[in-house]
């Protein structure tokens, strides 16, 4: 499976494609930007730009993209969209099956090398996500983690995100005392690091029509090179958020 070739025309800066075919539209989503609208943004969001980009300007165009899933606005990453309704009602019927992958730097040392935090989230009112333990009130929710680095200060962690609720692994990281850095919302107050640490690193997938496995993989943003320092394994690969280059995509047999 060969992908178009990939222009950043109509793109917001900052986002860059990193698979397309005629059935999908995977992005590499910049922290800041709105995977869809709301009632205080509705103009500047990944969905308007990319409807824009398969319309190639044109707003006649019956092309669209419709939304699969999504990432919170101040994290970054790999953001899937379909080019069709039926191949969107496959991809979230079969969600669960995606292996997907994050990093994250948080505040202090894990106790545990490797674990799987687990609760029920439920939504306050107040649209805060938090642990309940009345099981009829929220959805049983897993994120498995592993220490990739630690310094004094922070961890870098790989996250396998095994349920997708929202607001999971800021919540479940938070309510263990290591909340990801930069996390306005579940974490401390951080003048220093205004940034969310968080960033969708991989998906992995059958994809929806050939059946192929599609696995899509950024590079690890400079902004947690800066958060965790400069000298790391794991951080060598860093690169200064430049667009992906096009071998971050593999196909395969199933």
């Amino acid at each position: 499976m060969q992908p178009q070739p990939r222009t950043n025309k109509h793109l917001p800066k900052g986002m860059f494609i990193l698979y397309e075919d005629s059935d999908l539209l995977i992005i590499d989503k910049p922290p800041g930007l709105l995977t869809i609208a709301t009632e205080k943004e509705r103009e500047r969001t990944a969905y308007r730009a990319l409807m824009d980009y398969v319309r190639k300007g044109a707003p006649k165009s019956r092309n669209r993209v419709f939304i699969v899933h999504r990432l919170d606005r101040e994290a970054s990453g790999v953001l899937v969209f379909a080019k069709s309704e039926p191949v969107k009602r496959v991809l979230q019927a079969n969600w669960d099956a995606v292996e997907k992958k994050y990093l994250a730097v948080v505040h202090g040392q894990l106790p545990k090398k490797a674990d799987t935090l687990s609760s029920y989230l439920t939504e306050s009112k107040a649209r805060v996500v938090h642990s309940t333990r009345d099981k009829t009130a929220g959805k049983l929710s897993h994120t498995a983690y592993r220490v990739l680095e630690q310094t004094p200060a922070f961890s870098l962690l790989e996250i396998t995100l095994l349920t997708g609720r929202k607001h999971q692994i800021r919540v479940h990281l938070a309510e263990a005392r290591h909340p990801i850095v930069g996390d306005q919302k579940y974490g401390p107050a951080d003048k220093a690091h205004k940034r969310l640490a968080l960033h969708a690193l991989s998906l992995s997938f059958a994809h929806p029509v050939s059946g192929k496995t599609i696995k899509v993989q950024t590079d690890i943003p400079g902004y947690l090179t800066a958060v965790m320092g400069q000298g790391h394994q794991v951080l060598a690969r860093k690169h200064p958020d430049r667009p992906p280059k096009l071998h971050s995509f593999r196909c395969g047999k199933p």
